[in-house]
């Protein structure tokens, strides 16, 4: 598997191989012990200063729908374009609170599952870990970060469909939308919003929002609930 052609999609389905000095491994992240310095609480507070946001729970939320792009657009990426799925086992991968992308995520080396292991390795064995890790240091509102990842999921669907057909591979572009059709029925996803695969690239619609328009200058974003900010 060539990562170098994976990143050649765009910056958030970039993925290194090895492990900086400050890289943790992801499974550390969401345990109930973090140990200190919290890499979550670090890059919480990274986020919410460089928005400038009133409150913290928008930096929550904007961290946690960063780090599920990268999560979803390395996956599914390798899936669309190889036809298997990456071995993202926590315990290998790492990631640097305070690096941004494509410098934040790294793997030991590179192994693959079969593709039907794709949902469970990015549901179970990430979201849900980060959704609970963020819940139990946080007040934010568990249908609002599935919310986040439906959104990341459908924004990776998308990038690959705008790179597959521009570089003359429409098997990916269909393989990316089958699978993500196919991971949209997960209970968790299911009803975090409207993938419209008739638009040209697919779009999304989300029924809940990120909070992006309480920040200053923030506005609502592309696929939100909402057509204009709520007063």
């Amino acid at each position: 598997m060539d990562l170098r052609l994976l990143s050649s999609v765009g910056g958030f389905f970039a993925l290194r191989t090895g492990r900086p000095a400050a890289a943790v491994p992801l499974a550390r992240v969401y345990g109930e012990e973090a140990g200190a310095p919290d890499p979550l609480a670090l890059r919480v507070d990274k986020v919410t200063a460089r928005l400038g946001a009133p409150e913290a729970r928008i930096g929550v939320s904007v961290a946690q729908l960063g780090l599920a792009a990268r999560l979803w657009s390395v996956s599914l990426g390798a899936a669309a374009l190889y036809g298997r799925a990456l071995d993202l086992d926590p315990a290998r991968l790492c990631w640097d609170p305070d690096g941004t992308s494509p410098d934040d995520l790294w793997l030991d080396e590179v192994r693959t599952l079969p593709l039907d292991a794709l949902a469970g390795s990015v549901v179970d064995g990430h979201l849900a870990p980060l959704g609970a890790a963020l819940r139990r240091r946080h007040r934010i509102a568990g249908p609002l970060l599935w919310g986040n990842a439906g959104s990341a999921l459908a924004g990776a669907v998308r990038e690959l469909h705008i790179w597959a057909l521009r570089e003359g591979r429409p098997e990916v572009a269909g393989r990316a939308l089958d699978l993500g059709l196919v991971l949209f029925r997960r209970p968790e996803l299911s009803g975090t919003g409207t993938l419209d695969t008739g638009s040209e690239p697919p779009s999304f619609r989300r029924r809940s929002c990120c909070l992006y328009y309480r920040c200053p200058g923030g506005g609502v974003c592309g696929d939100c609930c909402f057509d204009r900010p709520p007063s």
